[in-house]
């Protein structure tokens, strides 16, 4: 057992000895690095999501409306936030090489060109939507008794997004250098600040007027702002290796620009591919009744902490992999990004028990209508059987991204989320009759087969060829 243990786990048997041009470090070393990147990158995104799941059960007070109301904004939003998405992988695979060649100069004015472009796109997406906000709620699937409190929802929302863009490519420079903790740090206070707006203006306490879901939204557009100025603060004021100076130049440079493009390019991609693909379910799933779409949205938000896991480990395999390309060292990109994805895999097989075992308790945290427990609960199993996969085709597309093989990875997801995914929902759902479990199904074929994919082509190793 010690041995297989050994096989799967020890560095010596990820690279093949031809494949070696430089010294590998200790098993130690190596896993005392990934983790050093990688815990704060997962405790974020897991208290984040602890967080949001928080926010999601205060709201859950009000009623199942009320959730689907919330829930029903998730991809709109998320859409409109498709192309800072991208652009931030591209800003993070290219500050990543820099910091491998040791070239801050060249760091720096990435992170320049970046903001200068995330803060156009996001005021122009920021504007539409909110002129656009019923159009694109009701064509999301809301239900008319949820549309308004929706609509109101998502106006709000859309201005936190503004600061919430800048915040993310900031943050996402931090990481190409290493320095999760900066994004770390930024997003636990911005939610924290939420949450405890959330407890008094929702349902209104100490004097506070209770405002329900419209509360929620203005409690999250404030987090978002606390979070960008945490954030701004982290190039500003802190000495690091990213740092922006009055005197910096902050003229358009065309090659600096297209080198995040030619990355961010494939990366928007594979967003649009994704948001379409999510939208096109959510959809789906909504045309099952505002009940059904509730136990959806409890469901996601219990997955997205099992995701929330692989998505830290992910984005440290995007770090260290463009790190080590940056500076000519493939044999170590390759040993972290698999010594990152067995580390996910493990975490993986911890949910499964949790799930399994806890199923009905932590449904119940969020409603007390038995219905919805009921119906999460089954799903839950789904659930659980996914987490492993979820999480280890989160860290083999993150190693991908780092690489800056994104053309490779939109050509998945297109596959994969655009059309497997959306034909497998309505499929399952309606003409095989088997309801919201039809759409869980769906999601389990669609993650399996994308880790399939993007794992074959890991194994490849054309992702180490990749310049940037």
């Amino acid at each position: 057992m010690s041995n297989f243990f050994k096989r799967v786990y020890s560095a010596q048997y990820m690279v093949k000895p031809e494949n070696i041009v430089g010294e590998i470090p200790s098993d130690q070393e190596i896993y005392k690095t990934a983790m050093a990147i990688a815990w704060p990158s997962a405790l974020e995104s897991v208290l984040v999501q602890l967080i949001s799941s928080a926010d999601l059960i205060m709201v859950g007070v009000l009623g199942a409306a009320a959730i689907s109301a919330v829930g029903i904004t998730n991809q709109p939003r998320l859409i409109l936030l498709a192309v800072i998405f991208s652009l931030n992988i591209g800003v993070t695979a290219v500050v990543a090489r820099r910091k491998g060649e040791d070239d801050r100069e060249a760091a720096n004015n990435t992170l320049r060109q970046s903001l200068m472009i995330s803060g156009i796109l996001s005021l122009a997406l920021t504007v539409a939507g909110i002129a656009f906000a019923k159009p694109i709620i009701v064509f999301a699937g809301a239900q008319d008794e949820i549309v308004e409190n929706a609509v109101i929802y998502f106006k709000i929302i859309c201005i936190g997004n503004f600061f919430t863009s800048l915040g993310l490519t900031i943050n996402a420079a931090q990481r190409g250098v290493g320095n999760t903790k900066i994004s770390l740090r930024t997003n636990v206070v911005a939610n924290i600040v939420n949450l405890a707006l959330d407890y008094v203006i929702i349902t209104g306490r100490f004097g506070f007027p209770a405002l329900g879901v419209p509360g929620d939204a203005i409690s999250t557009a404030i987090g978002n702002f606390v979070g960008f100025l945490l954030s701004l603060k982290s190039i500003t004021i802190t000495d690091g290796f990213l740092q922006l100076k009055r005197k910096q130049s902050w003229k358009p440079e065309k090659h600096t620009i297209m080198t995040i493009f030619n990355i961010s390019g494939s990366a928007f991609v594979e967003q649009v591919f994704m948001r379409i693909g999510f939208f096109t379910t959510n959809k789906l799933i909504a045309g099952l009744g505002t009940v059904a779409f509730a136990t959806h949205q409890i469901c996601m938000n219990l997955m997205s902490i099992s995701f929330s896991f692989g998505d830290g480990l992910g984005i440290a395999a995007s770090a260290l992999v463009g790190q080590n390309l940056g500076a000519k060292r493939p044999d170590m990109a390759t040993i972290y990004g698999k010594t990152l994805q067995r580390m996910a895999l493990t975490v993986g097989v911890v949910f499964i028990m949790a799930f399994i075992f806890g199923r009905s308790f932590f449904v119940a945290l969020y409603t007390n209508d038995q219905a919805v427990i009921t119906a999460a609960s089954g799903i839950m199993l789904t659930i659980a059987a996914m987490a492993p996969i979820q999480a280890s085709n989160v860290v083999v597309s993150g190693i991908l991204r780092g690489a800056g093989d994104t053309k490779f990875v939109a050509n998945t997801s297109f596959f994969s989320i655009g059309l497997v995914r959306p034909g497998a929902t309505w499929l399952f759902c309606y003409p095989f009759g088997l309801g919201l479990i039809g759409a869980w199904f769906a999601f389990a074929t669609d993650q399996a087969l994308r880790l399939i994919i993007n794992y074959s082509r890991f194994l490849t190793g054309k992702w180490a060829k990749i310049t940037i």
